[in-house]
């Protein structure tokens, strides 16, 4: 603990960081009065690789004006170990293109020099982003599943607590499967107990929570509902071989998630994910197709918001 108040009185990251943006950057976007959808953001997955300016154009020609940006090991814009050099020079970029920056997708689930956390927060923060989706934590099925959430609870607590120091919040997302904790939604549920929504929240994925709970899931949304953060938007369509990704509109997710969370009086903003198209940029076609794609998703998801 005294070597990390050490770093917080000795480093110059924030200042550093807030110096390469224009002063519109240094506050988090204004939230619309009422429930509902706040912000539409782009979960930008699908379209790295391309170089900053050439992303920031890109999700222009989208008509996207927020992103949740993926800031971790491999899969990533920017390398966890370059956060405080490069975060600042793409947030810029996207800023150009009036397009801020929602949330960071991370590779954090605790207060870890080898998950750079601190550097990556404290960045974070000095751009206006107060939210980041954490890692998950995976089960060890060799041990009772018990006394493995209770042995989390300390190394989650040191996590919440200096993200409150610095003013972000960790947000967890659900994942189906029998790997991770917060598939079945409870489990998670009963770790973010123990601390109040503004400290710990969920980025709440409707197409997992539909996987995990095809009938049930209108029971998970309300289960998480006081902690939902950040709500992710998403699609599957059932197979016989289980399910694959679709378009928003085309699959099993539908409205029915929207009408819930206004039911129940939510307001945050929506993150749009697309997982169903095939190649990277620089395939031949790739940018066209993933452009056009996008465009759809987030008209269609706007369009359940204004009904």
């Amino acid at each position: 603990m005294n070597s990390r108040r050490n770093f917080l009185r000795t480093t110059a990251l924030g200042t550093a960081a807030a110096t390469l943006l224009p002063r519109a950057l240094s506050a988090a976007p204004a939230a619309k009065a009422g429930a509902g959808a706040t912000e539409f953001a782009l979960f930008t997955k699908h379209f790295i690789g391309l170089p900053p300016e050439e992303l920031a154009t890109t999700l222009a020609r989208c008509g996207v004006t927020a992103v949740e940006l993926p800031v971790r090991p491999k899969s990533t814009h920017v390398e966890p170990e370059r956060v405080a050099e490069d975060l600042p020079k793409l947030a810029a970029t996207l800023q150009k293109q009036g397009i801020s920056i929602s949330l960071l997708t991370t590779g954090i689930n605790e207060v870890s020099k080898a998950q750079h956390t601190e550097t990556i927060l404290r960045t974070a923060k000095a751009l206006g982003i107060t939210r980041y989706r954490m890692n998950w934590f995976p089960y060890d099925f060799s041990k009772p599943l018990w006394s493995q959430l209770d042995e989390l609870k300390p190394r989650l607590r040191d996590l919440v607590q200096l993200s409150r120091e610095i003013g972000v919040l960790p947000c967890y997302q659900n994942h189906s499967g029998s790997k991770n904790i917060g598939a079945p939604i409870w489990d998670m549920d009963y770790l973010m107990r123990d601390h109040r929504p503004d400290e710990l929240a969920w980025c709440f994925d409707i197409m997992h929570a539909t996987i995990e709970g095809q009938l049930s899931w209108p029971i998970e949304v309300q289960l998480a509902r006081p902690h939902i953060a950040v709500a992710y938007f998403k699609n599957i369509r059932w197979t016989p071989s289980g399910h694959e990704s679709a378009p928003l509109g085309e699959g099993v997710v539908n409205k029915g998630y929207v009408d819930l969370l206004r039911k129940l009086g939510w307001s945050g903003p929506a993150s749009l994910h697309i997982e169903y198209l095939k190649g990277k940029p620089g395939d031949p076609g790739y940018l066209d197709t993933a452009i056009a794609a996008t465009q759809r998703d987030l008209a269609v998801l706007k369009s359940w918001w204004q009904a």
